[in-house]
């Protein structure tokens, strides 16, 4: 006797109607038809299963079953199909490129064939939607108003085909541009201190080296200004980087950093102090040289003391001796 084959999907049972098989009194599953059907031999235990024109909605875990007389009657549970078909992703379209401040619509799209009538579910979710309303994020269409800390963040559009227990999704990076929003002028590449409108003191004669960094899209162009002059960079590789080997007492006064873009404008600006530096060493030691010649004048003196007393002993020595002879 010929082995009877159900397939059935996950959730169904023995008495539901089966996605394939080879019992005539049995009817298939409407959304089946014609397209699900065995096409391996069971009299030699091939089961197999062909699916064509595959929809979404046959996304889904199936199991099949095997009944031979009044006796036999088993379900290969352990030997599940895990089908999963894939579509082409949604579609976000926008005009780019986004500015920051200026409300842009955004609208998500899914082209689905026509056998395929599946009432569609959307929503948004990214990081630039935390402060917007809940309620506006489960449409087609987004108007989103984009701000500098969104540039570089991901955004996306969820499409669930509501009854197929299908969720597709598609994301993108935003590309923001926006005005220079933050310039910080410091004393070195490692340093952290912003100068932005303090008082910088330096002795006269140091090496000074200043760095000014902004943070725009698209990046922003730098200069250095003096007393409201413009200064040539240090390095035509980095505009932002400014040095001075020997400062001067005239180079004090306010140094301002511009960062400009297409966008707009941003400066700032502190004063440069310059100290003068104590004495130099040189003339401590016109001291010290001009010190010697006393110091010879005494060692002299000394000598000839010494050398009269040696000679007052030996004369009055010799006297004594042999002046009585």
């Amino acid at each position: 006797m010929e082995p009877i084959i159900y397939w059935f999907r996950e959730g169904d049972g023995p008495h539901s109607d089966p996605v394939a098989t080879n019992d005539p009194n049995r009817r298939q599953k409407p959304e089946a038809r014609g397209r699900f059907r065995l096409v391996g031999d069971p009299s030699i235990n091939d089961c197999s299963l062909s699916i064509k024109e595959a929809r979404l909605s046959d996304s889904g875990i199936y199991y099949f079953r095997v009944e031979r007389g009044p006796n036999v009657k088993y379900n290969y549970r352990d030997k599940k199909l895990n089908l999963q078909v894939t579509a082409e992703k949604p579609d976000i379209q926008f005009l780019e490129p986004l500015e920051s401040g200026h409300p842009t619509k955004l609208t998500c799209s899914l082209s689905l064939p026509c056998d395929e009538r599946h009432p569609l579910l959307f929503s948004w979710a990214g990081d630039t939607l935390d402060e917007m309303d809940p309620g506006t994020l489960h449409s087609s269409e987004l108007t989103l108003t984009p701000r500098p800390q969104d540039h570089g963040t991901n955004l996306t559009c969820l499409v669930t085909l509501q009854g197929a227990q299908v969720t597709l999704e598609r994301t993108v990076r935003l590309n923001v541009s926006y005005a220079p929003q933050l310039v910080i002028t410091r004393l070195s590449q490692e340093s952290f201190t912003d100068l932005n409108g303090t008082s910088l003191p330096i002795l006269e004669g140091q090496f000074l080296r200043l760095v000014c960094v902004a943070d725009s899209n698209p990046p922003a162009t730098l200069s250095w200004l003096w007393e409201g002059k413009a200064l040539s960079p240090s390095q035509r590789s980095a505009p932002g980087v400014l040095e001075i080997p020997r400062v001067g007492v005239r180079d004090g006064g306010e140094v301002t950093c511009r960062a400009q873009n297409l966008l707009g404008s941003q400066q700032v600006s502190f004063s440069l102090s310059v100290q003068k530096g104590p004495p130099p060493c040189s003339c401590e030691t016109e001291e010290q040289q001009g010190s010697w010649p006393l110091v010879l004048t005494l060692i002299r003196g000394a000598l000839m003391g010494a050398g009269f007393l040696l000679t007052y002993g030996l004369t009055w020595t010799y006297y004594t001796r042999c002046g009585g002879h």
